[in-house]
């Protein structure tokens, strides 16, 4: 049976970082009935490497892409807070917007990237990725919780104050919460495929995904043949 809250968040800096991340536990979620929310806070207009499209078409594909995988897993509210990729700073103003979302959704449980470095994941500490984490961390505690943080939000948008009781954080150092993904892997992958602009033949992509998978389980003590997505769960009521 699969712990699940009535309204979960994820937070992530790009197009693709939950599919990457955490997109089968959501699967998981949402086929038991929780409302699960995306933010993303760039568009992902730096992603690729290919220069033939302007930055607004690239982040108008990537939006795009992105409600299409939310959809493989059951995600149907995906927002989008339009700060430049590449450039994410922790700043007031982030943190005031991701407060606003958490106010408007009033989630259990709120899924971030890291804030900090993973010396044996660089690829994982990409500095949008430790950006967002840190000013989500932030906007969990003490912002969103706290009437007198951002006072238009309350004054202006009638956003009472909400308080988080945990946080699950990706891409990060010493996780211990391994979940089971084995029985909506494929919904995963299905996620993944819809990022057309960034993974250009998922055939190539599924036995590393898989391996990397069966990695996570091994380290979690979990049965052979399993496949798992790792978090560090914090409790921040």
């Amino acid at each position: 049976m699969v712990d699940v809250p009535e309204r979960a968040l994820v937070v992530m800096a790009h197009p693709d970082d939950a599919d990457f991340s955490c997109a089968g536990t959501v699967a998981q979620w949402t086929r038991a009935g929780t409302e699960v929310v995306y933010l993303m806070v760039t568009d992902g207009e730096a992603g690729g490497d290919a220069l033939t499209l302007d930055s607004s078409e690239i982040a108008a594909m990537r939006r795009e892409e992105q409600r299409r995988a939310a959809a493989e897993v059951g995600v149907k509210d995906v927002r989008f807070l339009g700060y430049p990729d590449g450039r994410v700073e922790p700043t007031l103003d982030l943190r005031r917007d991701i407060a606003r979302v958490i106010r408007q959704v009033r989630p259990e449980r709120v899924v971030i990237p890291s804030p900090e470095r993973d010396w044996d994941s660089v690829a994982a500490s990409h500095p949008d990725h430790m950006a967002t984490g840190e000013a989500s961390i932030n906007a969990v505690f003490p912002d969103a919780r706290n009437p007198h943080a951002h006072r238009e939000l309350l004054h202006e948008e009638g956003l009472t104050a909400w308080t988080v009781p945990e946080v699950w954080v990706v891409g990060g150092p010493a996780p211990h919460h391994y979940s089971d993904i084995t029985d909506v892997f494929e919904r995963k992958v299905a996620a993944l495929a819809a990022h057309e602009s960034q993974i250009g033949d998922i055939s190539e992509l599924e036995p590393m995904l898989r391996q990397w998978m069966a990695a996570n389980a091994a380290e979690g003590e979990l049965p052979e043949g399993r496949l798992a997505e790792v978090f560090r769960i914090v409790r921040t009521a």
